[in-house]
């Protein structure tokens, strides 16, 4: 079984047992987390999406808080003495799936 999940405004693509990196999720490292805004469900072949899947839920474990790769901005304009660069690292959570409900 495997489900879309949307979360961080993106879309994941989980099975059970499966290592996801989200954006920050409330909780310490072992809580559970609940992710209601399921997509889609394929339940071996049988596609469930939209009204069929409105009480669907995924559930899963925190497994890490950290944060993501840095991201560098770097702006530039030639013979005007323009320069900027700037770096961002994003919050992310580790989160194990452990099942889902339909």
């Amino acid at each position: 079984m495997e489900a879309v999940i949307a979360t961080g405004g993106k879309q994941y693509r989980v099975t059970p047992g499966k290592v996801i990196a989200v954006e920050k999720v409330a909780g310490d490292k072992g809580a559970s987390v609940e992710f209601r805004s399921v997509l889609l469900v394929n339940r071996d072949g049988e596609v469930l999406a939209g009204d069929k899947v409105a009480k669907a839920r995924v559930s899963g474990e925190v497994v890490t808080q950290g944060r993501g790769r840095k991201v560098e901005v770097v702006k530039f304009k030639r013979r005007k003495n323009y320069r900027r660069h700037r770096g961002h690292r994003q919050a992310v959570t580790s989160v194990r799936i452990t099942k889902i409900e339909v």
